[in-house]
C-alpha cells in the first residue's frame, strides 16, 4: 500500500518551487506535532495541505501501520468492517488501515476542508469506499454506533486538554481504538494519559502494553516509544538536511479493545543488542514491569529468535 500512496503524492508540489514548499513545511511542523494546542485546524488552504501531506504522510502512513500491526498480532481472528479516523486529515491511518486489513469502510473526520478535499483526491483510485466529513474535533464529537475500530494520529497534541478527552471519549465507544502520537517524552504523556482513559472506559489493553496495569516507566526518567523506517523524499532532505535515503520516525501508540484479545507476554521496548554469543533485550512484561534478559547461544532457537527479533516485537514471538 506505501508504493500506492507514494504514487498518489506524486506530482503533489508540481508548480509550487521546493523553497516554498519547505518553508510551509518548517512553518507548519511545530504546530501539527502538537506544540501549540488549538481550537481551529492548523491546516488552512490547500498549499499547507499539499506541502504537509507530500512531507508527512508517508511517515504517518508507516507509524500507524507499524501500531496496527502490532494490533493486529493480537487479534488475529478479528478484523474491522468500519472504521472512523478521528482528526485523520488527508487519510494516512485509512490507508494504513487498508494496508493492514481487507474490505473495511473507512470514515475520515477532521475539521480542515482542504485536508479532506485532498485526502478524497489522493485515494479516489485506491481507496474509493472511504467517505470524507468535516467535523468540529473536540467536545460534541461523538462516534456511529457499531463503529469496530477509531484510530487518532498525531491529533491529541493540537488539542486543548478538554478537548483531548473529549476525543477520547468519543473512541471508547468503539469495539477497538489505536491511539498514535509522536515518540516524544510529551507523545508518550498524552498516550499515557489516554491510557488510562480507555482502561476506565473498560477497555483492555492489548499492545504495546502486556498488560493493563499501571505502566511501570516514571515519568521524566524515560517514554515508551517506537520507530518505523521511512524512505526519504527530496523534500525531506530539503527541511531536514542529510542525505540518508530513509529516517525512523519515532512514535508512541496504544490499542485497546472490547472483545477477547490476549497481549503479548512480553514487548521488546529498545533496539536488541547484539554481543557475540548473546543478545540483550529490554522488555517490559506483564509479572515484573522493565526487565532486561540475556538470550545466548546456550538458549538454541530462542537465541536464533531474539537475533531477529526488533524494537516492538513481541516477546517471544507469537
Amino acid at each position: 500500500m506505501h508504493e500506492e500512496l507514494r504514487a498518489a503524492l506524486a506530482g503533489l508540489l508540481d508548480g509550487l518551487p521546493p523553497k516554498q514548499a519547505a518553508q510551509a513545511v518548517d512553518r507548519l511542523i511545530a504546530n501539527y506535532r502538537g506544540r501549540t494546542p488549538t481550537d481551529a485546524p492548523v491546516l488552512r488552504d490547500r498549499a499547507d495541505v499539499a506541502a504537509y501531506a507530500a512531507y508527512r504522510m508517508p511517515a504517518t502512513f508507516e507509524a500507524v501501520r507499524a501500531a496496527l500491526t502490532a494490533f493486529a498480532a493480537r487479534v488475529p481472528d478479528w478484523s474491522p468492517a468500519s472504521h472512523v479516523d478521528i482528526g485523520g486529515g488527508t487519510g494516512a491511518a485509512t490507508w494504513a488501515t487498508a494496508a493492514t486489513w481487507e474490505g473495511p469502510h473507512s470514515t475520515v473526520l477532521d475539521w480542515a476542508q482542504p485536508a479532506l478535499d485532498l485526502g478524497r483526491e489522493l485515494a479516489a483510485k485506491t481507496l474509493p469506499d472511504t467517505s470524507w466529513q468535516r467535523q468540529t474535533i473536540g467536545e460534541g464529537l461523538t462516534v456511529p454506533a457499531g463503529t469496530d475500530l477509531v484510530t487518532v494520529s498525531y491529533v491529541l497534541g493540537e488539542l486543548r486538554p478538554e478537548d483531548r478527552r473529549a476525543v477520547v471519549a468519543a473512541a471508547t465507544t468503539a469495539r477497538a481504538v489505536v491511539l498514535i502520537e509522536p515518540g516524544t517524552p510529551d507523545g508518550y504523556l498524552r498516550i499515557r494519559e489516554a491510557r488510562t482513559q480507555l482502561i476506565e472506559a473498560g477497555l483492555r489493553i492489548v499492545a504495546p502494553c502486556p498488560h493493563s496495569d499501571t505502566c511501570p516507566i516514571v515519568p521524566g526518567e524515560d517514554w515508551c516509544h517506537f520507530a518505523a523506517r521511512v524512505s526519504r523524499s527530496s523534500l525531506h532532505r530539503q527541511v531536514k538536511g542529510g542525505s540518508l535515503p530513509y529516517e525512523d520516525e519515532k512514535f508512541s501508540y496504544v490499542a485497546a479493545t472490547t472483545p477477547d484479545a490476549t497481549p503479548a507476554p512480553a514487548r521488546i521496548i529498545r533496539k536488541p543488542q547484539l554481543r557475540k554469543g548473546q543478545v540483550l533485550l529490554d522488555l517490559c512484561t506483564t509479572a515484573d514491569g522493565l526487565q532486561r534478559t540475556t538470550v545466548t547461544k546456550r538458549h538454541g532457537a530462542a537465541y536464533r529468535e531474539a537475533r531477529d527479533a526488533s524494537w516492538g516485537d513481541d516477546w517471544p514471538h507469537g
